[in-house]
């Protein structure tokens, strides 16, 4: 993987298999803040909630649930969030260890390894656990009901289309929390929207960051 310098000062790597970077060229870090963090309102449910539990659907290297403890963590050291990362491949993984985005709790990730795929904080109040496999079987093992918010955040619908499908987000919706259960995704794509209604979802347009269009946020 070719490791690039995007402009916030970040590092992502570009997939050769499906020639796209993991990160928007604009700003890996930003990103994750505006794109993710902000409109599925981390830090307002750290404050209230005192739980978060997120998906983060394309795991890559952690950029986005990383934002979101330091985010978290910073409005309400007290909340218990816990991290359900969804990755196919385990080389992605073990390139946390070649990279160190502004995020104050990204060291904490550097123990994940292809080998360690679960760790937990000292204090006890954040654990991170990844599911290696496709991403079309892994969710179907996450419980109804039990996500507070998911980071979706695959390759684009073009090169990577099994990503983005109606069944999928089917399965995103069953385990979304009723009513306080939120999307977030960079792709504004008619498919991808198409196949959220489709499937029972209601979104509307998330932050412009980074790219042409906006992003999309989703719920039930």
């Amino acid at each position: 993987m070719q490791k690039v310098l995007t402009r916030d000062g970040s590092e992502t790597f570009i997939n050769k298999d499906f020639n796209e970077s993991y990160h928007s060229f604009t700003g890996a870090v930003e990103e994750a803040r505006e794109k993710y963090c902000i409109p599925t309102k981390i830090k307002e449910r750290a404050i209230k909630d005192k739980h978060i539990t997120i998906l983060d659907f394309a795991f890559g290297m952690g950029y986005n649930s990383a934002m979101a403890i330091t985010i978290a963590k910073e409005a309400n050291p007290n909340c218990v969030i816990k991290i359900i990362g969804l990755e196919k491949d385990p080389k992605i993984i073990q390139k946390i260890q070649e990279v160190n985005p502004n995020i104050s709790d990204y060291q904490f990730y550097k123990q994940l390894t292809p080998t360690n795929l679960k760790i937990i904080s000292e204090d006890n109040t954040v654990s991170v656990k990844i599911l290696l496999g496709d991403a079309n079987q892994t969710i179907k093992q996450l419980v109804k009901d039990s996500v507070d918010v998911i980071f979706y955040d695959p390759f684009s619908p073009k090169t990577q289309p099994s990503m983005w499908k109606k069944e999928l987000f089917k399965e995103a919706k069953r385990i979304l929390k009723p009513k306080k259960g939120i999307l977030a995704t960079y792709s504004c794509a008619r498919l991808v929207r198409d196949n959220m209604r489709a499937a029972g979802l209601t979104y509307k347009d998330g932050p412009k960051v980074g790219r042409r269009g906006p992003g999309t946020i989703a719920w039930e």
